[in-house]
């Protein structure tokens, strides 16, 4: 039975110009989880998103491996849904960057306000009433997602693979493996940790989640390693 190793990106570079990239802990925690990879799995192939994020975590985890990874394949279908249209299909105004940051200035947590107003983005998004106004719906979103794990699985034909991608694409590939409901799909997305480690174990046509969210790693390394955004 064949393995896959899907990975969380590390953390990227909040309040920088370019949100894709990773800030200098996310490329720790890649470190951190390379080393914890070397001598445990030996992958036949390396996959990814194509955002930068996805690339730069498969570069840090290489390096904290001490050996040769293969060279990571860009698979689009494994890229994060488009969140911040999600946010400005919900708040129109905050288009406006300087709108919106006035706007969360004026609560004493301006981190906390936006997370609420994500979540109520998010939930609008999968409720499926106004899927015109996003160029990507929720159904749409899951189906490139899970085709791409077809692919992927075709691809392998039996060797252990990585996979460097988001929350999302995790959360929805776990939602098919385990016939979960939209909702509780949102609620996994939102615990799963940077560098976290979910496996998916797969033979001719059986898939089954076999681990989800380990970040054991950065746990045994160092607790502030520990991040979710």
């Amino acid at each position: 039975m064949a393995t896959i190793y899907l990975i969380r990106h590390g953390q990227a570079s909040f309040g920088k110009e370019n949100y894709d990239q990773l800030s200098p802990r996310g490329w720790e925690q890649g470190r951190v989880l390379g080393h914890w990879f070397a001598g445990k799995i030996k992958p036949s192939a390396v996959f990814g998103g194509n955002m930068e994020r996805h690339r730069e975590t498969v570069e840090a985890i290489a390096s904290g491996y001490g050996d040769t990874l293969p060279d990571m394949q860009a698979v689009e279908g494994f890229n994060e849904f488009d969140h911040t249209q999600l946010v400005e299909c919900l708040r129109p105004e905050w288009a406006d960057r300087e709108r919106m940051a006035r706007d969360l200035a004026s609560f004493p947590k301006p981190a906390r306000a936006f997370q609420q107003v994500f979540e109520e983005a998010m939930v609008r998004w999968v409720g499926g009433e106004h899927d015109d106004e996003y160029a990507e719906s929720w159904g749409d979103f899951r189906n490139r997602v899970i085709t791409s794990l077809e692919r992927l699985i075709e691809y392998a034909d039996g060797g252990d693979t990585l996979v460097s991608t988001s929350g999302g694409p995790i959360a929805v590939m776990a939602q098919h493996l385990l016939q979960l409901s939209d909702r509780k799909t949102l609620d996994m997305n939102s615990v799963i940790a940077n560098t976290s480690v979910t496996r998916i174990l797969h033979s001719g046509g059986r898939r089954s989640l076999a681990v989800f969210n380990n970040y054991s790693h950065l746990e045994a390394e160092d607790a502030s390693l520990v991040t979710f955004r």
